[in-house]
């Protein structure tokens, strides 16, 4: 199958910016699904380019359990605001810890902590996907951005882990911004490693002086 990879590596970009956009009030949930559905796609015509499928099982494993902990989470405050609302807090009644507002703080627990499972678990497999893409592409940012997902997953439950998500997120532009095609062959000039020139070389003169 014939992959573009220029297309492909854009697509992902693309993705990763909007899935990262997705932290943005209001409009953020709809840049985070258009993110998700440009970033499976990349994957997987970067997986078709690179011959390794487990590029894009893992990411759209990883993917689809995000999208669990994003509803779970969302279901859980929706429900516990929804209590609380019910139980008058919001129209000034004073504070009883009534069977509603019980349930909805064990709601929002119960959610939170499946929404906690759910996004560990996409770490999980984002980082196993970074991680070919590290070995495939040759840029540690996918490593480092694999690193950072799965320790923010884990350090989420005391809000810290939101910080070093984000920043996970950075380094995976990065890394798609800065990948090379297959057939790129730096070459080697007085030491250094650098872009082969478009321009083309001078020939030296041969003629001999009389």
């Amino acid at each position: 199958m014939n992959v573009n990879f220029q297309y492909s590596k854009t697509l992902a970009v693309e993705g990763s910016i909007l899935l990262l956009l997705g932290l943005v009030p209001t409009v953020g949930w709809v840049l985070g699904i258009i993110g998700i559905v440009l970033l499976l796609k990349a994957t997987k015509e970067l997986s078709y380019y690179y011959q390794d499928e487990s590029i894009y099982r893992n990411a759209w494993t990883g993917l689809k359990f995000y999208v669990v902990a994003l509803l779970a989470a969302a279901v859980a405050i929706g429900i516990g605001i929804a209590s609380f609302a019910t139980a008058g807090l919001f129209a000034g009644a004073s504070f009883t810890l009534s069977s509603g507002i019980i349930g909805g703080i064990i709601a929002i627990l119960a959610g939170l902590v499946v929404a906690f499972v759910f996004y560990l678990l996409a770490a999980i497999n984002l980082r196993k996907a970074y991680e070919t893409l590290a070995q495939k592409t040759g840029e540690s940012s996918f490593n480092t951005a694999g690193t950072l997902l799965l320790i923010g997953a884990c350090l989420t439950i005391i809000g810290v882990g939101l910080i070093l998500i984000f920043i996970s997120w950075i380094f995976v532009i990065l890394g798609f911004s800065s990948m090379k095609s297959k057939d790129y062959q730096p070459y080697q000039q007085n030491g250094y490693y650098t872009t082969p020139s478009t321009t083309q070389p001078t020939q030296p003169n041969t003629t001999t002086q009389p």
